[in-house]
């Protein structure tokens, strides 16, 4: 099975899109963001809440390519922000290799 990690890396979105999660990932806050997207209550640890991003966030890019009426290019691009943000504390979690 793939690491959190290497499964962020094998996606491939739009390159404005991206460009516009790291931007806003640098005001990111754990804890002003993720309850908002994942439900309000203990947050989880990073490893998890990224799986849990990740899994929102293919919905959302199932709903993008398929036109789909429901689909809202600022809840996905809230997620894809909280998921650079996410991965960049969990790097920073880990240790050197």
């Amino acid at each position: 099975m793939q690491d959190v990690l290497t499964m962020l890396n094998a996606l491939h979105r739009p390159r404005l899109m991206m460009r516009a999660a790291r931007i806003g990932a640098q005001e990111y806050r754990r804890s002003a963001h993720l309850p908002r997207l994942l439900g309000y209550g203990a947050l989880p640890r990073n490893g998890i809440a990224l799986l849990k991003l990740i899994e929102i966030e293919a919905t959302l890019e199932e709903q993008r390519i398929g036109s789909d009426a429901s689909y809202s290019l600022v809840k996905h691009l809230d997620v894809l922000i909280a998921m650079v943000g996410e991965a960049r504390l969990l790097r920073s979690t880990q240790a050197p290799a």
